[in-house]
């Protein structure tokens, strides 16, 4: 069996070391049968591995179900490209599906990537207790596999509200196939694993840079308490991490994000997601992708700094809309720390100046290859979340003070909403303008209740004034542009073929 569970582990998961940073790889050569899951460093290698979907899930997959998927962004049009629909149909609301089930392949890889951790998560939890090491070091472990299945199911119920669930590592084909569990049931596993995880994790100041903490733990569970309505539950959790003095905000919004190879898990990081510059496989590249295109090496230079920038061609993705940008109050700095303008000359557009995302453009060495980390987790999410659940408990001066405080940072004045409607408005704007672009934008409106009424009107605006969305003259939205907005998205179609129960 411990053969079989060591195949099991590698086809799905390429193991990283703990000897110096956890992101390096080790080579599959190096471990053996014979010894793995007998000692600490098989565990810490194993749960290692579990981070690495993460990696794909936010450098490919998560900005187009979540951010791209919503008013904050939209593609740059290019007729002259092709083979992009799939990208579209996520943007104009338009994913084709049918009994439930999608092939969009998007769609498809985010479903996967969370299942990748999630079994990995298994593999480490079904074994770790029947090896001897250290309690301490034994339960972070454990609270690592945890978290990181726990987030990836939240993930998943967010995005699908119904999945199969498992807990226990699959052995064989029947054991591969599990009914769709509720959004309840889900959510109470997570809630178990959640809670179960901030019992065993280390702090910040004293968990390796990087992995899951304490604070993450206690942030993931805040946050499904906040989709479920829970305010007491949701503060009472928030209020902890404060209290901590663990995290702060930096003193300028700008240095809230990490460079290409600094300023990572900074005081305002509660959890974020590790890249590496080079040649190692641990990059990311979400910048180019963010990029409005055609873009010529000249044009590209002055982002990138790269000395060896190439021509960018095809669709730009995640193109700040005029909705978004409109929707800074004057005078608030974030807005010109988080979107940009770019010239482009080889534009089908009279109007040749594109917004980006300015906020993940930093220098670095090597073209569509760097290393910033991408930030899951703020602290000043903590404050808004804090903030909101406070005033829908009608603790309105408290609720105020926290909002203040993200508000101060952005070069704003003090909030004037003495209402619970008016202070609800303001929290709400001010998670826009402050986590702008960082794929939060859908699943709030989701939770809020406001994401059928909000998109509707965005795509009626879409529709009327195409050239405001960065079309070419002329040119028109697709006959399906935002004929399916629903506030889930339908199954994997290509699953549906090993399971009876899609």
């Amino acid at each position: 069996m411990k053969k079989i569970i060591l195949t099991v582990l590698l086809v799905f998961t390429g193991l990283v070391s703990c000897k110096e940073d956890f992101l390096s790889v080790i080579p599959e050569t190096s471990l053996s049968s014979a010894i793995f899951f007998n000692k600490e460093a098989d565990f810490q290698q194993a749960v290692n591995g579990a981070y690495v979907p993460l990696r794909s899930i936010y450098n490919d997959r998560n900005w187009l179900l979540c951010e791209m998927h919503s008013d904050n962004t939209y593609y740059s049009r290019n007729i002259l490209f092709g083979a992009t629909e799939q990208q579209e149909d996520i943007a104009d609301f338009s994913v084709p599906e049918a009994k439930g089930l999608t092939a969009n392949v998007h769609v498809l890889n985010q479903y996967r990537l969370d299942y990748q951790i999630i079994a990995r998560a298994n593999q480490v939890l079904a074994l770790i207790d029947g090896v001897q090491f250290d309690a301490v070091r034994k339960n972070n472990i454990k609270g690592q596999a945890q978290y990181l299945r726990a987030f990836a199911y939240f993930q998943l119920v967010q995005l699908f509200g119904k999945v199969p669930m498992h807990t226990e590592p699959v052995k064989d084909r029947e054991g591969s196939t599990k009914p769709l569990s509720t959004s309840d049931q889900l959510y109470a596993q997570i809630i178990k694993d959640a809670t179960e995880a901030i019992a065993g994790l280390l702090p910040k100041t004293t968990q390796e840079p990087g992995r899951a903490t304490k604070g993450a733990a206690q942030m993931l569970l805040a946050n499904v308490y906040m989709v479920q309505k829970k305010w007491a539950q949701a503060e009472a959790l928030l209020k902890e991490i404060v209290a901590s003095g663990h995290y702060s905000l930096m003193p300028s919004y700008v240095d809230a994000f990490t460079t290409t190879s600094g300023n990572k898990n900074n005081k305002e990081s509660v959890f974020e997601v590790q890249y590496q510059e080079g040649a190692n496989g641990l990059q990311g590249n979400f910048m180019y992708s963010f990029l409005s295109r055609p873009m010529s090496p000249a044009e590209l230079t002055p982002l990138a700094g790269t000395s060896n920038p190439q021509p960018l061609t095809g669709e730009g993705n995640n193109t700040p809309t005029p909705d978004v940008i409109a929707a800074y109050e004057t005078g608030d700095l974030r807005k010109d720390a988080s979107v940009g303008y770019v010239t482009l000359s080889g534009s089908l557009r009279s109007n040749k100046v594109y917004p980006y995302i300015k906020k993940f453009v930093r220098p670095h060495s090597l073209h569509n290859n760097h290393g910033m980390n991408w930030p899951v987790y703020r602290y000043s999410e903590v404050l808004l979340f804090l903030a909101e659940a406070q005033m829908e408990q009608n603790k309105l001066a408290d609720a105020a003070a926290n909002l203040n405080l993200v508000r101060t940072r952005a070069g704003l004045a003090n909030t004037t909403a003495t209402s619970q409607t008016a202070l609800r408005d303001q929290i709400y704007q001010d998670r826009r303008s402050e986590l702008a672009f960082e794929n939060k934008r859908w699943l709030d409106l989701v939770r809020t209740g406001k994401a059928i009424e909000t998109i509707t009107a965005y795509g009626n605006r879409v529709k009327a004034n195409p050239l405001d969305y960065y079309y070419p003259e002329g040119a028109t939205t697709r006959s399906n542009a935002f004929t399916n907005i629903q506030l889930l998205y339908a199954l994997p179609d290509v699953e549906s073929s090993l399971t009876p129960h899609f």
